[in-house]
């Protein structure tokens, strides 16, 4: 009774009733893709939660000092105080272990749910107008969530963050003209400077957190906005959604996959190793750990480095260094093609209208050909900066095994690309679905005292399922 007088109250001041009924009423489809967003969205409440927990206890500090702490095989080698301050928080800080791998195992997975989702958006079309500028909101969340995980697992001054470090610093440095200025203003002066960790630390906590949460609430407002995308179904049109409302349904469905992914993490948290920064031990400038591979979402760029040959120029007396190529313009030239693929998509074919059904990816062959090839190259690549583990394991040196990835570098994103525009094209021209269910044999008992057998469709065959369709709010 208080908190119906309390809502009352509070709707006769602000009038805000009308807009939370509408709002409860939202149309949600009914489709485990759409969840893929969801998912990255609870990964980021997990990194502020236990990243807050973690910044209590770090010290951003080069300063050397000597480590006296019970793991005992570092016992008196001189570290920094920020690699002492992550040994403090993994072996002395109650639960400290357990939320740095929370943390880290987050990040891997807010990348990893980010990225799915993009590639879900792009084979179904989801990005055609009027959502193409919501792709680019995406887009730009991607890459903060990358710049954000490589922030971060730098921060702890370990010997595989500080070689990731060099090779970050080695990048920006061969960009023509404005490198060293670059250099200067993001890693403090020359590499190690001794404000380079403060740097990271104000990066990592307090400005991509921000631009993240920006870019996320902004996402959400287009979505919400233009509502969600469907498929083509019996029944359903272009300016209504066939799903659940928001409250209680697919509410209910939302909290419980939060519960779901906190539950994961936590589970891998306290079980799976990751990133166990007493075995590659503090960083030493002169020295670097072999084998040695980033986070998965950094390991195509270590892949195009190692993969690249020595190409220098010199240019009216200035020498383009060699990780220009693989670390400045081949990322460049990739991801803006993936950022304005939307008006290039709608160049190509001239169509230039709304839309807001989905496609399937055998319904445009050449763009079903393109992702995959590209996912292909971002594939090889990735194995590629693991190519000192890849060579170990099967007992091959490093070069022949990087001259194999070279010719597979160049010959099968072609191929696939290939075999996946023609499958595309032969599964268009059927009139059928190219996975359809198979039909139901029922077995009745017979008047004579026998069995009958007979074949029917399976339920939902032929029709879509049971949901009542909903216009959505304009």
């Amino acid at each position: 009774m208080i908190l119906k007088r309390f809502v009352e109250g509070m709707d006769e001041r602000v009038g805000g009733a009308s807009f939370l009924e509408r709002s409860l009423r939202k149309v949600f489809p009914d489709h485990w893709a759409f969840m893929l967003g969801e998912i990255a969205m609870y990964c980021f409440v997990i990194l502020v939660l236990t990243g807050t927990f973690l910044s209590l206890f770090y010290v951003a500090s080069s300063q050397p000092v000597t480590y006296d702490g019970p793991y005992a095989p570092l016992h008196g080698q001189q570290v920094s105080a920020a690699f002492d301050s992550v040994m403090r928080i993994s072996f002395e800080v109650r639960a400290g272990l357990v939320m740095r791998q929370i943390h880290h195992w987050a990040a891997v997975l807010f990348v990893a749910a980010i990225t799915f989702h993009m590639i879900r958006v792009f084979f179904t079309g989801a990005f055609r107008k009027p959502r193409d500028i919501n792709w680019l909101v995406g887009f730009s969340l991607f890459l903060l969530g990358i710049f954000a995980g490589f922030t971060g697992y730098s921060l702890p001054d370990d010997l595989l963050s500080g070689t990731g470090l060099r090779i970050a610093y080695s990048v920006v440095l061969s960009i023509p003209l404005i490198g060293t200025w670059m250099a200067y203003l993001l890693f403090g002066g020359e590499f190690p400077a001794p404000e380079l960790l403060n740097r990271l630390l104000v990066i990592h906590i307090m400005i991509l957190p921000a631009l993240i949460a920006g870019a996320m609430g902004t996402h959400v407002a287009l979505v919400w906005r233009q509502k969600h995308t469907q498929f083509r179904a019996p029944g359903r049109t272009e300016d209504t959604v066939e799903g659940t409302s928001l409250w209680p349904n697919y509410g209910m469905k939302a909290l419980g996959l939060m519960f779901c992914v906190f539950a994961v993490l936590a589970a891998l948290g306290g079980l799976a190793q990751i990133n166990p920064v007493w075995l590659y031990g503090p960083f030493v400038p002169y020295s670097a750990s072999s084998p040695a591979q980033p986070d998965w979402y950094m390991g195509w760029l270590e892949g195009a480095v190692r993969l690249a040959g020595p190409w220098s120029v010199t240019v009216f007396g200035h020498t383009i260094g060699e990780l220009f190529w693989p670390g400045v313009v081949f990322p460049g030239i990739f991801f803006t093609i993936v950022a304005a693929w939307p008006f290039i998509e709608a160049r190509m074919t001239g169509d230039h209208d709304e839309h807001h059904f989905l496609q399937h990816p055998r319904e445009m062959p050449l763009r079903s050909a393109v992702g995959a090839a590209g996912l292909t190259l971002m594939s090889i690549l990735t194995i590629a900066g693991s190519n000192d583990v890849m060579a170990r394991l099967f007992d091959v040196e490093v070069d022949q095994l990087n001259v194999w990835l070279r010719w597979g570098l160049l010959v099968l994103p072609l191929a696939v690309a290939f075999i996946v525009f023609r499958a595309c094209r032969e599964l268009g021209e059927r009139d059928v679905h190219p996975v359809t269910r198979p039909k139901r044999l029922e077995v009745r008992w017979s008047e004579t005292g026998g069995f009958q057998a007979s074949e029917s469709e399976s339920e939902g065959a032929s029709e879509p399922a049971p949901t009542a369709p909903e216009r959505s709010e304009p």
